[in-house]
C-alpha cells in the first residue's frame, strides 16, 4: 500500500471505510487462486477426459467478476488503480490533494452514482424473476452475480469519501 494511502486513517470513521474496502478486497483475492485451480481442473476435464461441465466455467466467469467488481474499491484504497500520472507525482503535496479532491468529487461520485442507482432496477428485477443462466447445467442465481453492481457502485464511494478526508487532510498539510 502507497504512502497516500494510509494518510487519514487515524480519524475512527475513515478507518472503517478503509477496512471495509481492505476486507473485500483481501477476501475476493483469495478467489483468484481458486480461478486458477478451476480453470486447470476445466482444462484437464476437456482434453484428458472429453468431457466439461458449463456450471464450472460459468464459475470462473462469476469469479473474475466478483475479483473485479468487490476488489475496485480496495484497489483505490491502496492507490493501485488506473492513474494517468504524467504530472501527479512530480507535484507537491497540497496540489496533490487538490487533484484526488476534485477527481473524486467530479468524476468518482457522480458514475458510482449512476451505475448505483441504474443498476438497482436491474438487479431487483433478476431477483423478482429468479434469474438463472440460460444454460440447462449452468448456475442458478445469476441475480446473486448482477446485485454485486450496485454493491460495487456502493463500497467504492464510500471509499471515494475516506479519500476525500484524505485529499482534504493533505491540502491543509496534515
Amino acid at each position: 500500500m502507497n504512502e497516500t494511502a494510509n494518510r487519514g486513517t487515524d480519524i475512527p470513521g475513515i478507518a472503517v471505510l478503509d477496512a471495509l474496502s481492505t476486507a473485500f478486497g483481501v477476501a475476493v483475492s483469495w478467489l483468484t487462486g481458486a480461478m486458477v485451480l478451476l480453470t486447470f481442473v476445466i482444462v484437464a476435464l476437456r482434453y484428458l477426459f472429453d468431457t466439461g461441465f458449463i456450471w464450472m466455467q460459468e464459475s470462473v466467469t462469476w469469479m473474475h467478476a466478483a475479483v473485479f467488481m468487490l476488489g475496485a474499491a480496495y484497489a483505490l484504497r491502496s492507490g493501485d488503480h488506473v492513474r494517468v500520472d504524467v504530472f501527479y507525482k512530480r507535484l507537491p503535496p497540497r496540489r496533490q490533494g487538490w487533484i484526488d479532491l476534485l477527481g473524486t468529487l467530479l468524476f468518482l461520485l457522480p458514475l458510482c452514482g449512476y451505475v448505483f442507482f441504474e443498476s438497482l432496477p436491474y438487479a431487483q428485477q433478476s431477483w423478482e424473476i429468479g434469474e438463472r443462466s440460460r444454460e440447462a447445467s449452468g448456475l442458478p442465481g445469476l441475480y446473486l452475480l448482477k446485485s454485486l453492481i450496485p454493491l460495487t457502485a456502493a463500497l467504492l464511494a464510500l471509499q471515494g469519501v475516506s479519500d476525500i478526508v484524505r485529499a482534504l487532510r493533505r491540502i491543509r498539510g496534515d
